[in-house]
């Protein structure tokens, strides 16, 4: 019989992620990758993510540069 380990999220210790479906930081990849932002160097950085996300969209959603006229 085939033993299947799942394989557990590797990280350094002191980097923050932010978890999309917990919604908080937590200290360490606890979560796979599909499912978090990071690494961040603290956890207030980490915990601003989904701000720094919006951010950035609206940045992109209004450069110039790319102008889609869909």
């Amino acid at each position: 019989m085939a033993v299947f380990r799942t394989k557990k999220p590797a990280g350094k210790p002191g980097e923050w992620f932010y978890c999309l479906d917990h919604k908080q930081a937590e200290e360490g990849p606890q979560c796979p990758s599909k499912n978090r932002f990071g690494p961040y160097p603290s956890r207030e950085a980490a915990e601003s993510a989904m701000q720094q996300a919006a951010e950035r969209n609206l940045e992109w959603d209004t450069d110039p540069r790319w102008s889609d006229k869909s």
